[in-house]
């Protein structure tokens, strides 16, 4: 086994305001540029950086707005709308953006009738379902986001990708100090982390993804070429194959094999939900019953080996507060990459490192 990534801390502030000032200099607006740092400073907090879903894809959003994959400042126009429901064109615009207004819009929708539901088409990569289900949370809502995306996913007993990683999050407000946050991809894992096992030497579980012809590996390197696996079997494929239906089929926008097909227009389509709590009680009364709920879980006993019971949202409430507390653990080669970008593009935002980042990723 090789040793560990080398990861260096950087200052939580410095590090949104070089993304935010990044993606203005692509031609974003200053409101939309910053809602798109939040979102991956959001990510960057929450996940391990092998999950891909923080500030490493700053450069990844710079090939597809330079290469005129996506549109920066690209319209975002309403096709139907109703008291609780709305249809909304993202006209292949910057997919995280359009996803912070259609909530917006879902949440106000909850807050006039109890529930709000907003299906948008025509968009792009949204990033994490996370960033998106906990915005209601402000509101006293619960929040749900889901997404379709490219074809990475072999069907039950299929060789190829037919259905995408169609991540879903639900966000929950509790008394706890954190709320209930479930994000999770529909595959058993990604590409993002098969390439740190790659990278660390590691052999990686045998249920992740297929090599090209169809078998099981557990070599990073030969399922990076393959179709991935979902969670429970053909179960998983069956959740992605219906988040399809509920996105891009019902809203009139790509599913299965078109998301990502055409590279001027990637054709994703993503669901939002809010659910006013007040609708149904006080929100402190919801707060404490899932307090209540949280407490019976974790007063379960233990398997052997296992210290501890977890609910959705509170390992990475705990992460959150770490990186927050003590600085942002970036993966040396997104730290260079980054400093390199703020060079390209002339920023002015410095990103000065606080120190390594010593001992294993909370």
């Amino acid at each position: 086994m090789s040793a560990p990534i080398a990861m260096t801390r950087v200052d939580q502030g410095a590090l949104r305001a070089l993304v935010a000032e990044a993606f203005e200099k692509l031609g974003l607006t200053p409101e939309d540029a910053g809602i798109f740092a939040d979102a991956l400073i959001f990510s960057e907090l929450r996940f391990h950086p092998g999950q891909g879903q923080g500030v490493s894809r700053l450069r990844r959003y710079q090939h597809r707005i330079t290469n005129g994959e996506v549109a920066p400042r690209a319209d975002w126009s309403i096709v139907k709308e109703g008291p609780a429901l709305a249809l909304v064109d993202a006209h292949n615009g910057i997919g995280t953006v359009a996803a912070a207004k259609a909530m917006r819009l879902a949440i106000a929708k909850a807050k006039a009738g109890g529930i709000g539901t907003v299906l948008v088409r025509n968009s792009t990569h949204y990033g994490s379902s996370a960033v998106h289900a906990a915005q209601a949370l402000d509101h006293g809502c619960i929040g749900i986001a889901y997404t379709n995306a490219g074809p990475e996913m072999a069907p039950w007993g299929g060789r190829e990708g037919a259905v995408g990683t169609n991540p879903w999050s639900i966000a929950a407000p509790t008394d706890k100090g954190f709320p209930a946050v479930l994000d999770i991809a529909i595959t058993t894992a990604g590409k993002g982390m098969m390439n740190w096992y790659l990278r660390e030497g590691r052999k990686m579980p045998l249920d992740w993804a297929l090599t090209p012809d169809g078998h099981e590996t557990d070599d990073p390197a030969a399922a990076m070429k393959g179709p991935l696996l979902g969670i429970g079997g053909h179960k998983g494929y069956g959740l992605a194959f219906m988040t399809d239906v509920l996105t891009g089929v019902l809203a009139g926008g790509g599913f299965g094999l078109t998301p990502y097909a055409d590279p001027r227009r990637l054709d994703v389509s993503h669901s939002f939900t809010a659910i006013d709590i007040e609708w149904f009680m006080e929100l402190p009364e919801f707060e404490a019953r899932m307090g209540q709920f949280a407490d019976m879980v974790k007063s379960r006993a233990l398997r052997p080996g296992v210290d501890e019971i977890l609910i959705p949202g509170e390992q990475e409430a705990r992460r959150t507060a770490a990186k927050s507390r003590d600085g942002v653990p970036l993966d040396d080669a997104v730290l260079a990459d980054l400093l390199a970008l703020r060079t390209e593009l002339g920023l002015t935002t410095a990103l000065d490192p606080l120190g390594p980042w010593e001992g294993p990723l909370p």
